[in-house]
């Protein structure tokens, strides 16, 4: 049996994320759970490529999906998402990692963030 790293299963994140199209699917599901006909309503590829994507965003655990009748919903597994970016982050950049929590507890948005842009009136 072989020894499987928690770095191997990111690989499988980072590898999904790589596609801009799986990227908007996930920040469409932010709001909340979606059919998969809505979501490739968004999309203007076929249904098909918009499954196989879900399909890449599901075996990363990225995304979960249950049935409600004849309907495929799916919804952000963020935990997942969170954990993996994350824990990267944390080995590559560990000191803005520190820096930008720190100023976010005290009310300071760091460049590129949302409060940021909001204070900027982007």
């Amino acid at each position: 049996m072989s020894e499987q790293h928690p770095q191997d299963g990111e690989a499988g994140v980072f590898r999904a994320l790589a596609d801009p199209t799986r990227r908007q699917i996930l920040e469409d599901l932010r709001s909340g759970e979606l059919a998969a006909g809505e979501i490739a309503a968004r999309f203007p590829i076929s249904a098909p490529s918009v499954s196989r994507h879900l399909g890449v965003l599901k075996g990363a655990g990225l995304v979960a999906e249950r049935r409600e009748g004849n309907r495929i919903l799916y919804s952000l597994v963020e935990d997942r998402l969170a954990t993996s970016v994350g824990r990267f982050l944390s080995a590559v950049c560990p000191e803005q990692i520190v820096l930008r929590h720190t100023a976010w507890r005290h009310g300071a948005a760091p460049a590129g963030t949302p409060r940021a842009d909001e204070e900027r009136g982007a």
